[in-house]
């Protein structure tokens, strides 16, 4: 059994994307408190966030990573490289635009999105941060962005047809 959670483990790729330390001014002087933020993925279309607090950093990051692991969601991926067309995300005040790239592009994204965009397996996007530079909302923004997100494939359920009936429509334009 443990060898299967060790595997389990090591499938998934972990990164940290932000430290926040809390100070609590007590009557013998300040107490230090520490909020990690971690998005883990297994960089085939599934990512999570989480967010954990703790007095020392380790046990912050952990705990952060266990809710991330919990709260895994899936995303479709064009090709398993990129997005299937262009995203715009939004929590809060912070928005995100996400748009699909030719291969070879890489990610052009900054802090927060280019976590997301590493764990989940995406290669190439080009994504813009509007608004709040938080990467608490960046994250959020982003994640909920990527969820709007429509694939051929789940098109094709809800209208009834074939994906190549849908695929050929958006070439023939």
């Amino acid at each position: 059994m443990s060898e299967n959670n060790k595997k389990i483990e090591t499938e998934f790729k972990e990164k940290l994307v932000a430290i926040n330390r809390i100070t609590k001014v007590v009557k013998g002087g300040r107490r230090f408190g520490f909020a990690a933020l971690v998005v883990v993925g297994n960089q085939k279309g599934s990512v999570g966030i989480g967010q954990g607090k703790s007095k020392q950093v380790p046990d912050a990051i952990k705990k952060a990573t266990e809710v991330a692991k919990r709260n895994q969601i899936k995303i479709p991926l064009k090709e398993g490289r990129t997005l299937h067309h262009d995203v715009k995300g939004k929590n809060g005040s912070g928005k995100v635009f996400l748009r699909t790239a030719p291969a070879g592009t890489g990610i052009i994204a900054g802090g927060a999105i280019r976590s997301v965009c590493e764990v989940l397996g995406i290669q190439d996007v080009v994504a813009k941060s509007l608004g709040s530079a938080n990467p608490h909302n960046v994250l959020k923004a982003c994640v909920n962005g990527l969820r709007s997100q429509n694939s051929p494939k789940s098109l094709s359920t809800i209208r009834g047809k074939k994906i190549s009936e849908i695929v050929l429509k958006r070439e023939e334009k």
